[in-house]
């Protein structure tokens, strides 16, 4: 029988559990592997795999790093991470600040990428812009991305 979950010491810590959850089974989805193969792997049962998935804090994160490691993934902690604070080398960015990024990372809202995120996001996935509506703030970040992280072009 599963242990009972830890009250969480911050209010956000189930929604961080919850959204790695999600993306680990994003990440399964996306590479087409079945749930067993993830969790032989991962070297945890099934049912640990789905509890994973749905961010539960009774898992150890022992097992969490170990299905992200089957998945290809590696985890990183990174500081507060606010418009205009460091994250590494790289400036974090607001999903929800830029109009059309969000709706390139429409399962990361309320999140935060780095500029290289970001860039690789708008390349990836340029035929989806609707460049008509790209509002000026927009367009100047996307420039200073490609100009900063893409060389001086964006690849699209």
């Amino acid at each position: 029988m599963p242990s009972t979950a830890p009250e969480p010491a911050h209010p956000m810590v189930a929604q961080d559990l919850q959204r790695l959850g999600g993306h680990l089974r994003a990440q399964r989805q996306f590479l087409r592997l079945a749930a067993q193969s993830v969790a032989r792997a991962a070297n945890v049962s099934r049912q640990t795999l789905h509890r994973i998935e749905h961010g539960e804090p009774s898992v150890t994160m022992g097992a969490y790093l170990n299905v992200a490691r089957a998945l290809g993934l590696e985890l990183a902690l990174a500081g507060a991470a606010r418009p205009g604070t460091a994250i590494g080398e790289a400036q974090a960015v607001r999903v929800a600040n830029y109009p059309q990024l969000g709706q390139l990372a429409w399962h990361r809202q309320g999140e935060t990428l780095t500029e290289e995120e970001a860039l690789a996001l708008y390349e990836r996935h340029w035929r989806h812009v609707d460049t008509s509506t790209l509002e000026p703030a927009e367009r100047r970040f996307i420039a200073h991305l490609a100009q900063r992280h893409g060389k001086g072009a964006l690849l699209v």
